[in-house]
This record gives C-alpha cells, sequence and structure tokens, in this order.
C-alpha cells in the first residue's frame, strides 16, 4: 500500500460505479443553491423534512456539496489492485448505477469479490434496509473468523 500502510481487510461499496469507469453523469455540484436543491429533490435522497428546514439544510448544504464534489470529479489513476476482498452493493431499480458499473469492480482487486443486487433504486438502503445488513453481517463475520 502507498505511504507503507496497511491496506484495508475488506472494501464495501454500495451504490457507487467502479473507479475506472467514466463519470457520464452531468456535474451538480457547483449549480447555484436553488438549483441544487432541486437536484437533490429530484434524487430523492435528502429528505423533504432537511429540504424544507432552511436552517438545517443551511448546515449540511456544505456536507451534500462536498460529497457530490468529490464523487463527480473524481479521476481515476491505475495503480496496483487492491488485495483485499469487495463486496458491491446496488440496487435492482438504480438508474444511476446499474450491475454493469458495479460489476467492474472486481478489476480492481486481486482478493475475492461479490455483487449482491437488492430491490430498490440510488437509495435502496433505505428500503431493503434489513437485506443490506444482512449482507454486511455475512461478511463482516467472515472477516471475524479469519476469511474475506
Amino acid at each position: 500500500m502507498k505511504r507503507g500502510w496497511p491496506g484495508p481487510s475488506h472494501f464495501f461499496v454500495s451504490g457507487r460505479r467502479a473507479p475506472q469507469l467514466a463519470n457520464t453523469r452531468d456535474t451538480t455540484y457547483d449549480l447555484r443553491d436553488a438549483e441544487f436543491i432541486e437536484e437533490l429533490r429530484r434524487l430523492r435522497g435528502t429528505p423533504a423534512e432537511v429540504l424544507e428546514n432552511t436552517e438545517l439544510l443551511h448546515l449540511v448544504m456544505p456536507l451534500l456539496r462536498a460529497d457530490f464534489t468529490i464523487t463527480q470529479t473524481f479521476e481515476y489513476q491505475e495503480g496496483s489492485p487492491l488485495t483485499c476482498s469487495i463486496t458491491a452493493v446496488g440496487g435492482l431499480k438504480d438508474e444511476q448505477v446499474a450491475r454493469e458499473h458495479l460489476a467492474p469492480w472486481r478489476e480492481v482487486t486481486t482478493g475475492d469479490f461479490s455483487l449482491h443486487m437488492v430491490p430498490g433504486d440510488h437509495f435502496f438502503l433505505h428500503t431493503s434496509q434489513d437485506m443490506l445488513l444482512e449482507i454486511l453481517a455475512r461478511h463482516l463475520a467472515r472477516l471475524g473468523d479469519g476469511g474475506a
């Protein structure tokens, strides 16, 4: 691993296309506030209570913009693959990140790879929470047993 740090034991990725795939979505992190809020509404991942509370929205907007900035400006640099196992999870009805965007995570590790598609859209963690927790628990139990 770079800088002599140990690598991860396991890597979980959720609803995120493989890093070597080009981002084909429009950038939205730099929209004006009103447009950015409309984009958040369109994505349906931020609770309406947050979007309708001016004070709370003022607090979380910098965090949301930072998240969008990181994901929309990331540039993959080829290097040594990870050696840990990777578990990728996606929503069956996700229009942003489909199975074919998740499967190439297999190419960035020499470890084991598993792909799980669960009911729901991009924010399946809200609708398939039990199934997601079961997947995480199963993989974490293997790590606790010394497996990958």
